[in-house]
């Protein structure tokens, strides 16, 4: 038999690995083929021969609809042009084909590398099909005219808003074109294949006449080749006693072969393309580019390099790095900050977006809008605000972290800094206005956020636009993002244990791409500004969320409301065609009407733009109920349910309870997760990627849920198990009270940390006939430095960390269990080993089980080909186990 477990990548050569799977999943396998006795049901042989099937299995007709459906075709709004009169449809399939997913590819350290085509895996595997250019007033189309036998990648809207450059991704080569938006034409711009690992799109200059772009350098040398024979031993040194407790990664690098291969695969040249004459001007000498942000004017560029040496003990995202500022010729002008390799005990966090971290001495670095140069926030140091010599604050004084902006020009040389404001608090952020006279602040004072405007020509004046408000946490997205036109001062409207932010929730500040391609405040050099936001309400299922648009005079503080959401649909703001939002687009929903476009204007007035289609009517007709279960401790919490459409009130069904565990430290602390909920939503958009909920369409009652696990700060988990047991029975007592269920025919399942708990559910219960357990951990001592929520290590909690764990406890496990795996799970704790000793120790019991594992998967299994072969499998499994429950033809020698 050929081990189809070792035909995906270079990386899934884990000897152990491999072993443990001949030793346990082959033998298994070999059982579950034996023959069915005479006298058995059609649908039994049916099933143990799904369940047997080496190859990929089908599920039945009703689960293969529902899986199949093509979302990708309805229309929703990718990317907003920079003049806000079109939008971009991107269609990208729900799932790629096992083909894309098995093409060749090496992980180096996490970083996925197509190593045949030169770009990062997910180019390959979750590319767009087509791209459409909409209309925002009239909803018409026009499909960009992309090459044959390529998928799509990297959009990108000229400054101007007439061209669109994208990735075209073949099967060898990545090569970038440029559409004209109003014809759909493309033409292609690059002669030498792009270099995508790192830097995977293209970035437009200013002048909406180049492209920044990083290739395969000319001259490149060979590949590296691993020696047909290496007897070198790997080395690992770890001689300074300093504790750096690493969670598990799946993918780091191995010796100095992987390294060398590693610098092959992200190494290239930084170019720019005249996208009229194609010419190419390359910057500076290939280097190890992560990434790059040119200026409007193309020249000069913000650059991080990725540095040497390597690092065996962390994934590639924490190696070191050096951010510089380069010119037209590759000179670097300036160091802007190197950062060391980040282990475990490193809290400073990464740094690579715009804002970088506290401990940079340059943050929120980005070009000026308006005229040449950069500007950056600057933390203002004890000596200079006159704090004594222990670093603390003056009497009288206030604890503030003082903050200056800083405006630095080229050649960004030290001298060549200005200040261009200064606060006696900490600054989060800041943006200007067109003409850059006017800066707009983000700041935080004694845990009160706040954001003003100043004219930079009489800077002691503030102008407010949200207030002080204590627990609002300011943020602001710099530069060139803001697909949708809007930059997000709000993070998380109100910390958690802040009701009154969050119900105050002020909104988002809303800019507008300048003529340079940076965005500017919307409506500031007309004295006004906008702030969109969601209002939320304390009776979430009584008042749904609404969305809003506020006008905000700057000279007076005035605020009126422009635009609000509708009350009896879900009605989210895209963006708007105009300077003054006289109209918007939105899109509207209900649990019976999939997403629509419309152009809205301000007197209510609603055209519709879209003819999205609802392929699975029945299923969105389903009957749904939003339960509330109690525990006996008289903590509450929301189960949500799903019958078959037209189920008849008191019938009792199959039961199918799909869950995922959560921390908290109190009731009040479960209940601010559901502010946010919106009962107006429709339903599909909540259940992806694999909605347990499709098995109502075979006659099951499906619960799925999120339950809590309640204890003090940091120890939560010591209350795992008996919490596990109170919310089952809560779940379950609640589900035959109200007539759903036969409690006699119950599955249980759940994925990752719903797998572990899974499979917890059925050592420490015995409500259960069978169980799903997907990508999962069940030995907590192979994730010994912390966990979930779980702060402390192993030797600080054993005995949570033992009692935590169902291997210890497969002795004790009770209904069949099935448990899939994917073979590349590079998530951080989920390792599949465990899944393989665990199928070991419940086949040392005599437990009935099987194991599925499949290849070039990660966590969240993507190929259609798997996708469905999971279904065909676990509704198999389930008609067997518990849907035919106590029939005794079920039991499987």
């Amino acid at each position: 038999m050929k081990p189809w477990f070792s035909s995906g990548t270079h990386r899934v050569s884990h000897p152990m690995l491999l072993a443990a799977l001949t030793a346990t999943l082959l033998p298994h396998i070999a059982d579950g083929q034996q023959t069915s006795p005479k006298g058995v049901p059609d649908w039994l042989a049916s099933s143990r021969e799904i369940l047997a099937n080496e190859g990929h299995a089908l599920p039945p007709a009703e689960i293969r609809r529902l899986v199949e459906v093509p979302w990708h075709l309805n229309v929703a709004v990718s990317q907003v042009s920079p003049t806000r009169t079109r939008f971009l449809h991107e269609q990208v399939e729900e799932f790629p084909s096992i083909t894309a997913l098995g093409k060749a590819h090496t992980y180096f350290g996490g970083l996925d590398v197509d190593v045949r085509a030169n770009r990062s895996r997910n180019l390959t595997t979750r590319s767009g099909l087509a791209f459409r250019i909409v209309d925002a007033v009239t909803g018409k189309s026009v499909t960009i005219s992309a090459p044959a036998k390529a998928t799509l990648s990297g959009p990108a809207w000229s400054p101007d808003g007439q061209q669109l450059a994208y990735v075209a991704n073949f099967d060898d080569a990545s090569h970038v074109y440029v559409a004209d938006v109003a014809s759909g034409q493309s033409t292609r711009l690059t002669t030498r294949p792009l270099l995508a690992t790192l830097v995977t799109a293209p970035q437009w200059t200013g002048d909406s006449r180049s492209l920044v772009v990083v290739l395969i350098p000319e001259n490149r040398k060979a590949e590296p080749q691993r020696p047909a024979v290496s007897g070198a031993p790997l080395v690992r040194l770890w001689t300074d006693g300093v504790k750096t407790p690493e969670r598990n990664h799946w993918s780091l690098l191995q010796d100095p072969f992987e390294m060398e291969q590693l610098e092959y695969f992200t190494t290239g040249q930084l170019a720019v393309i005249d996208t009229r004459t194609k010419r190419v001007t390359r910057v500076g000498a290939p280097a190890m580019i992560r990434s790059v942000d040119p200026s409007p004017d193309g020249q000069h560029f913000r650059v991080t390099t990725v540095r040497k040496p390597f690092s065996y003990v962390v994934p590639f995202s924490n190696f070191a790095t050096t951010e510089e500022l380069w010119d037209i010729g590759g000179k670097v002008l300036a160091e802007v900050v190197k950062r060391p390799v980040r282990l475990a005990n490193d809290t400073t966090g990464g740094g690579f977006g715009p804002r970088g971290n506290d401990n940079d001495p340059r943050r929120g670095l980005a070009w000026m809008p308006h005229g040449a140069g950069l500007y950056y926030l600057e933390n203002v140091s004890s000596a200079a605000r006159g704090d004594d010599t222990t670093g603390a604050p003056l009497a009288g004084r206030a604890a503030s972290r003082p903050t200056r902006v800083v405006r630095w020009m080229p050649p960004f040389a030290p001298n060549d800094t200005s200040t261009i404001y200064t606060s006696d608090a900490r600054i989060t952020s800041v943006a200007f206005s067109e003409d850059a006279r006017m800066l707009f602040v983000a700041q935080t004072r004694n845990e009160a956020g706040e954001i003003f405007a100043v004219d930079l020509g009489a800077p002691t004046v503030k102008r407010p636009i949200v207030r002080p408000l204590r627990g609002y946490s300011p943020a602001f997205t710099l530069g060139r993002g803001a697909s949708r036109g809007i930059t997000n001062f709000l993070g998380d409207p109100g910390s958690p244990g802040d009701s009154i932010a969050f119900y105050q929730n002020p909104g988002l500040l809303v800019t507008r791409a300048n003529s340079r391609g940076i965005h500017v405040v919307m409506g500031a050099e007309n004295g006004i500004v906008y702030l969109q936001g969601t209002q939320y309400f304390k009776d979430p299922l009584r008042q749904a969320p609404r969305e809003f648009v506020d006008r905000v005079e700057l000279a007076t503080g005035q605020k009126t409301r422009v635009i609000e959401g509708a009350t009896d649909v879900a009605e989210r703001i895209e963006f708007t065609p105009d300077p003054d939002f006289a109209r918007v687009i939105v899109t509207r929903e209900s649990p019976t009407q999939v997403p629509q476009l419309y152009l809205r204007e301000k007197g209510g007035n609603a055209t519709k733009l879209t003819d999205n289609k609802d392929y699975i009517p029945d299923f969105t007709n389903a009957v749904r109920k939003r339960l509330v279960a109690t525990r006996a401790d008289g903590i509450k919490f929301v189960v949500n349910v799903t019958l078959p459409q037209g189920y008849q009130p008191g019938t009792r069904l199959p039961g199918m309870l799909w869950f995922y565990p959560r921390e908290y430290t109190d009731q009040a602390a479960y209940d601010r997760t559901l502010r946010a909920e919106n009962i107006h939503a429709y339903p599909d958009r909540h259940m992806n990627p694999r909605p347990i909920e499709y098995l109502s369409a075979l006659g099951y009652a499906v619960a799925n849920f999120n339950p809590p696990i309640v204890g003090p700060a940091g120890r939560m988990n010591d209350n795992y198990i008996s919490d596990l047991r109170m919310n089952l029975v809560a779940v379950i007592d609640e589900l035959d009270r109200q007539g759903f269920i036969d409690r006699a025919r119950l599955g249980i399942g759940g994925h990752s940390y719903g797998a572990f708990s899974t499979m917890n559910a059925l050592a420490h219960t015995p409500f259960f006939k069978a169980g799903i357990a997907g990508d999962g951990m069940y030995n907590r001592t192979l994730t010994p430095n912390a966990f979930q929520s779980e702060r402390r290590d192993f030797w600080t909690a054993q005995q949570t960390y033992t009692e935590m764990s169902p291997f210890f406890y497969a002795d004790k496990i009770q209904g069949a269990v099935l448990m899939y795996h994917s073979l590349e799970d590079t998530n951080v704790g989920t390792d599949p080993i465990s899944a393989v000793r665990m199928m070991q120790a419940l086949r040392a019991h005599g437990k009935t089980a099987a194991l599925y594992m499949y290849p070039y998967e990660g966590h969240q299994p993507a190929a259609k080909e798997t996708e469905l072969d999971q279904w065909a499998r676990w509704t198999a499994w389930l008609d067997i186990y518990v849907k035919n429950a106590g029939q005794p033809t079920v039991i499987v020698p």
